[in-house]
């Protein structure tokens, strides 16, 4: 569970009557998608809207084995999945590779099963790949990285093909911005944005 939001999560389990679906990875004619896990969903989502190119990012469950998987099970870190996001783009604004980019510039993808202040398998960092092209520009990154000591330990990141994708219970989509008040998003999702927006060499739509 997130670090000060355990009371409120609980509420909105409780309160909210959502199930999970398992979303569609074919994007609309001209665009694509890619899936990253990198921590809270509600933090990466937010960072990966702010790039130009991005269409949506959608909140979601990934990398696990069991089918229409709850906000309530993936925290219990049994079901294999990660929160992890789906990132619609257009590929003529934004290329996989700079994605990618994106991907490794907003978190610390040296810490094991952790992101910041949350702990646990659910929150371990993946990057997932839909051919060989993809796959390579990963691990590619992974190589500059750890040869320019960009971190000061080594990346853990997973390099996985793309499976099942579950969206997750509507509540989580766009809670950044929906919640701005709420402890953990000022405490923890705010300042982690703040950070990426500040090093981030790329472009960045105006103000989400």
């Amino acid at each position: 569970m997130k670090f000060l939001s355990f009371a409120i999560v609980l509420f909105a389990i409780s309160s909210c009557s959502a199930q999970t679906e398992k979303l569609s990875l074919t994007p609309k004619k001209g665009k694509a998608v890619a899936v990253f896990a990198s921590g809270c969903f509600w933090c990466t989502e937010h960072v990966f809207e702010a790039v130009v190119g991005v269409d949506e990012a959608v909140s979601g469950y990934s990398g696990g084995t069991t089918k229409n998987p709850s906000y309530e099970s993936v925290g219990s870190n049994k079901t294999g999945h990660a929160e992890a996001i789906a990132v619609f783009y257009d590929p003529k604004m934004v290329s996989y590779k700079e994605l990618v980019a994106v991907f490794f510039a907003s978190q610390d993808p040296t810490t094991p099963n952790q992101q910041g202040p949350d702990k646990g398998s659910s929150y371990r960092s993946i990057a997932f790949y839909k051919n060989a092209a993809e796959k390579s520009i990963i691990e590619d990154k992974i190589k500059e990285l750890t040869a320019k000591k960009v971190f000061a330990k080594p990346i853990v990141t997973e390099v996985k093909p793309v499976s099942d994708f579950y969206k997750a219970e509507s509540y989580h989509q766009d809670y950044v911005k929906k919640n701005p008040n709420q402890p953990y998003v000022k405490g923890v999702s705010v300042p982690r944005y703040n950070k990426f927006i500040k090093t981030y060499k790329g472009k960045l739509k105006p103000k989400l």
